[in-house]
């Protein structure tokens, strides 16, 4: 279990090679919902996502233990983050990446300083082959989630909340492998108890959504949801007895729910944030989280979106109508 003085720790090591994000407030945000609506902006976090404090966290641990190589098995938001925290420390770091990763996001990894090598398709192929490569030359492994000084680096997301906002009620985030959230819980839970935490999945990425009614960790096969980041087979053996003890709410929610807040945070409050990273939005937008009047904060976890998602994302009725010189967007 971490431990809510892990998490301040781990704020005070990485503070300076983070950003504190800051809270976005929208009007309209509010009026829909009913609700006081702040948003959390990890999507301008360094290197894109809330992963940096978990990667920095558990690289900086290593680099002080004496390893002088780091791998990781990723081509998304961790890859990226251990890339840029193993180049600002001087450290060789190798990324394992599937055969078929798009092009923008190993040329993100290798802009950071980073090794490529490609391994499978699926993570059961790269993650072996990551823990190898780290063996083969001495180095350390970094796991993207399932790992103490990770769960502890994410929770320091937690603690700029309670500081940014001290009269906060809810907090809401994603749920993919659990590191995020496992580390909100231990940093909320062991300080401010009384706030509620409320994590979301999609509904057909719901591993812990199901782990969580059978008890045990339950793995799932054929993810297919737009929130590519949270396309997890199941929980962590680390992080699921942390949600499963102390998360308050799990909710689902559909394809559609996710991209109409993606879409409400390009058109409002012109935040681009990738799918993932409006997951927890859809939650709240959608009605499924919070009571009238309630102040809620609401984590946007990532915007690492390339320009084809982007161009899929926005091929709706809103555009149409434009273009057809119809009244622009709906009210929302």
């Amino acid at each position: 279990m971490v431990r809510l003085n892990d998490v301040k720790k781990a704020h005070e090591k990485i503070q300076h090679s983070i950003h504190m994000t800051p809270i976005i407030t929208s009007s309209q945000l509010n009026k829909h919902c009913e609700m006081e609506v702040f948003l959390k902006a990890e999507h301008l976090q360094k290197t894109g996502s809330f992963k940096i404090r978990g990667a920095t966290n558990a690289v900086m641990r290593a680099v002080a233990e004496g390893a002088r190589f780091i791998t990781a098995a990723s081509s998304g938001n961790h890859g990226q983050a251990v890339a840029y925290i193993a180049g600002q420390l001087g450290v060789p770091a190798v990324i394992v990446v599937p055969e078929d990763a798009s092009r923008a996001k190993v040329e993100a990894i290798k802009g950071y300083g980073a090794e490529i090598e490609y391994c499978g398709l699926t993570s059961a192929e790269r993650i072996p082959r990551a823990k190898q490569c780290a063996k083969e030359r001495n180095g350390v492994y970094i796991p993207p989630y399932d790992d103490l000084a990770v769960i502890a680096g994410q929770g320091t997301i937690a603690l700029e909340i309670l500081e940014q906002l001290p009269n906060i009620e809810v907090i809401v985030a994603p749920i993919g492998g659990g590191g995020l959230m496992s580390g909100i819980l231990c940093a909320v839970k062991k300080s401010k108890p009384e706030v509620r935490v409320v994590g979301v999945e999609p509904e057909s990425a719901n591993d812990t959504y199901l782990s969580l009614q059978d008890g045990v960790i339950t793995a799932i096969s054929g993810t297919s949801t737009i929130a590519d980041g949270l396309r997890t087979s199941q929980p962590g053996n680390l992080t699921f007895p942390i949600i499963s003890e102390h998360l308050d709410e799990l909710v689902l929610v559909s394809e559609e729910e996710i991209k109409e807040a993606f879409q409400f945070l390009l058109e409002r409050t012109k935040q681009l944030v990738e799918p993932s990273g409006a997951t927890a939005l859809a939650a709240v937008m959608a009605g499924k989280v919070g009571k009238p009047n309630e102040k809620v904060a609401v984590v946007l976890s990532g915007g690492n979106v390339d320009l084809y998602q982007i161009s899929t994302l926005l091929k709706n009725e809103m555009f149409n109508d434009e273009l057809s010189g119809k009244k622009g967007s709906k009210e929302v």
